[in-house]
């Protein structure tokens, strides 16, 4: 029996060796091109980092698969010197046969052996030579062939790579309909490659040239890459009268660039005619950084669209989807939503369209916003909501001609003429709290609304310009309006809406909220993309965003999980915004990725309430901001043997949550494996301020945990989640002081399960 333990001991040890470390998790730069047509094969080139182990890739829906061809990471120099010796030896035996007039018997006699070595080198040089120039976050790239059936539903996917222990994080890849170009893929330039190859009589190829021309017939789309100073350009005839719509997608497919400024590709789109004469250019589509252009084609002949970054930058994760035709294209609608359950009728405005009215069955019974089932080239929002709605009337410059309404209500309205104010009015009662919050700007409407509140004298009681709203992650000007107020009265209150900069016109729609305050939550777990081992856990986040003051705790679960799956540390104590949990993996591996759904649990006015999480991953742009941005679902690998006797390893032994007093300390029982300390040891992961692991000691059910707790940073009644990461020891240098100076840091090999804690007195 002892020695059986042994072997179960060890077999989990050794274990983690094999586990995937966290920090070399393929991480995908770009998808090129990042899209293609329905019915068609093609290749793709993703770019990033460790994904040399990749094994496949992954497109959110139906239809579309992936096979790898080909995987490139830049060679060592050392690898790079010993090759080009090999060949200098060859071309060098050449030149002498050659000279010698290549005789037949001899050292020095040519051969076909030779040249085909020759033509090896060459080849292998050329496939992934060294390049100092080439970007870390981009140096690996992997060539897929991409297969869409004929039947694949267009529209937007998630590709992920996937890899022998992991998955990447998603990038955008597009399923569309019309006839694709692309340009091929892009290379880093390397000047030390084109001297090398000047010197033996080769040349590079000319692959992702900064410059390039081609002729294309619409309708199309065309895919390509900016390299620094490029400039693309695209020949076509068009006939006299046509409404030509240029649509550009870049900023849509990478949305943040975390080491950039601006923190996006910033395209810029020109039409010129035969002559180079400019017909029409942009640099944006309203508030959007993609450009889009309408023009009338003034007569027939050819025409050259231009494509570039507004201040020229350029490399390869610059890519664009560049859509040219007579395309429908909706501008604006109005409503800009309608009431849960109900039919709205729907009036489009916009280019080439087919209809301008629409009826929208709204068959959801909860708030939020879908995408309008419209027939043209671009998504429309559409907002849906529980409220009583009404339509403004005539603009109500004076509070003495504002419209009557009654709470709770939503107004759909529009800023109609440049310099309007919208005027409404509500009688509200004493102590009554109010809220006003304007959806304008989340619904694609150019309006950047200002609101205010004023009593029946006129006296100003709240206003406000912008409120940020998290959940909205591709938006990076907050231009919505929100105020509160509780009133001081019972008697006659107005509301009052225009826009900031008295701009206005047809499209300037708005939907304004006017109710009594209505708590509610939203919740985005990050990232969307986990990468788990057998019978482990891994970190994840969720947060949450509370509306309308609500403060209440939130539970969150897994929703019709497969077996195995389970969660520690999932919940959000009073008011907490965000909090980091643990998803542990079933002791086997999926055969297939996993798809997973998480929800959250609260309760609202002595209701229960179940809200679906929405996956998102949390980007950096521009060095700085944040963002969660949404992804269309959240996918988990386990990978690994299957591992049983993994099912009651790290289990915390202690009752939880765990109590720590001020300045004191707190002992956590955890099982584990005999030696487990010989080889690994424990530390905090994104460690609560004040907290800190001082003790970890080996005992008969696995390891005690010692926490401490900081008097001055910490308050009783403080909660969160402990949560340990599994470091190998530092083992095995026979100079220390040689080690420290050369080793990197040991990254986490596994996580224990989430150990939720509470500060306490003394």
């Amino acid at each position: 029996m002892r020695a059986q333990h042994l072997l179960g001991a060890l077999a989990i040890v050794a274990c983690f060796v094999t586990l995937n470390v966290r920090g070399q998790n393929p991480h995908l730069a770009y998808v090129y091109p990042a899209g293609g047509r329905t019915g068609t094969t093609f290749q793709i080139t993703v770019g990033g980092q460790a994904l040399m182990g990749a094994s496949g890739a992954l497109v959110s829906g139906n239809g579309v698969t992936a096979t790898v061809l080909d995987r490139v990471r830049p060679m060592q120099q050392k690898e790079f010197n010993d090759l080009r010796d090999q060949l200098k030896g060859l071309l060098d035996k050449f030149q002498t046969a050659r000279h010698n007039h290549f005789p037949a018997t001899g050292s020095n006699v040519w051969t076909e052996a030779d040249a085909r070595e020759r033509d090896e080198l060459r080849a292998k040089i050329l496939h992934n030579p060294p390049n100092r120039n080439a970007g870390p976050a981009m140096i690996d790239t992997v060539t897929f062939k991409v297969t869409i059936a004929a039947d694949a539903e267009p529209g937007d996917r998630d590709l992920r790579l996937i890899s022998t222990n992991a998955i990447s994080n998603p990038l955008r890849f597009c399923v569309g309909t019309l006839p694709e170009v692309s340009r091929a893929a892009a290379k880093p330039a390397n000047p030390d490659l084109e001297k090398y190859l000047a010197r033996i009589g080769g040349q590079a190829a000319l692959v992702g040239t900064p410059k390039h021309e081609a002729q294309v017939q619409l309708p199309v789309t065309v895919n390509g890459q900016i390299l620094p100073g490029g400039v693309d350009r695209y020949r076509f005839f068009a006939s006299a009268g046509q409404q030509l719509v240029i649509a550009a997608s870049a900023r849509t497919l990478i949305p943040y660039l975390a080491d950039a400024v601006p923190g996006w590709f910033e395209a810029t789109v020109t039409l010129l005619d035969a002559k180079g004469e400019e017909v029409a250019s942009a640099e944006r589509y309203r508030f959007k950084p993609d450009p889009v252009l309408h023009v009338n084609v003034p007569h027939d002949g050819m025409y050259t669209v231009e494509i570039h970054d507004s201040i020229f930058r350029g490399r390869e994760d610059f890519v664009y989807r560049l859509t040219l035709g007579e395309l429908p294209f909706i501008t604006s609608i109005f409503p800009l939503g309608g009431r849960a359950g109900e039919k709205t009728e729907v009036t489009l405005t916009g280019w080439n369209l087919p209809v301008t009215t629409l009826t929208v069955n709204a068959t959801t019974n909860r708030p939020g916003v879908i995408a309008l089932p419209t027939p043209s080239f671009n998504s429309v929002p559409f907002s849906v909501d529980e409220l009583p709605e009404c339509v403004a009337g005539p603009p109500s410059h004076e509070s003495g001609a504002a419209q009557s309404v009654n709470l709770p209500v939503i107004i759909n309205g529009r800023i109609s003429h440049p310099g309007e104010v919208d005027v409404f009015t509500f009688e509200g009662r004493a102590g009554q709290r109010i809220v006003a919050e304007v959806f304008a700007r989340r619904l694609d409407s150019p309006l950047d609304s200002y609101l205010w509140l004023t009593d029946a004298n006129g006296k100003q009681l709240a206003f406000n310009d912008d409120f940020e709203d998290k959940g909205t992650g591709l938006n990076t000007f907050h231009a919505d309006s929100y105020l509160t107020n509780t009133l001081p009265a019972t008697g006659t209150y107005f509301i009052h809406i225009r826009d900031t900069e008295s701009q206005g016109g047809p499209d300037f729609a708005y939907r304004l909220h006017l109710s009594e305050p209505r708590p509610e939550f939203e919740l985005r777990v990050v990232p969307s993309s986990v990468s788990l081992r057998t019978g482990m856990s891994a970190p994840l986040t969720v947060f949450a965003l509370r509306r309308d003051g609500f403060t209440n705790a939130i539970s969150l679960d897994l929703k019709n999980a497969p077996p195995g799956f389970a969660l520690s540390g999932a919940t959000l104590a009073t008011n907490q915004d965000k909090v980091q949990f643990t998803l542990k993996a079933p002791p086997a591996p999926t055969e297939a990725p996993v798809i997973l759904a998480f929800q959250g649990h609260a309760t609202i006015n002595g209701q229960k309430v179940t809200n679906d999480a929405t996956p998102a991953d949390d980007l950096m742009q521009a060095f700085f901001y944040r963002h969660l941005v949404p992804a269309q679902e959240l996918v988990a690998v386990v990978n690994g043997p299957e591992r049983p006797f993994l099912k009651d390893a790290f289990k915390i032994l202690s009752a939880t949550p765990i109590k720590i007093p001020v300045g004191g300390t707190a002992r956590v029982r955890v099982s584990a494996p005999k030696n487990f300390s010989d080889r690994f040891r424990l530390e905090l992961n994104n460690a609560p301020e004040g907290i800190t692991l001082t003790n970890v000691t080996a005992i008969a059910a696995g390891l005690e945990l010692v926490f401490q707790c900081d008097v001055d940073k910490l308050k009783p009644g403080s909660l969160g989640n402990l949560i340990c990461d599994v470091i190998p020891q530092n083992n095995g240098a026979a100079d220390p002081a040689k080690k420290a100076k050369t080793a990197r840091k040991p990254a986490a090999v596994a996580t224990l399960p989430a150990m939720p804690f509470t500060v306490t007195d003394k």
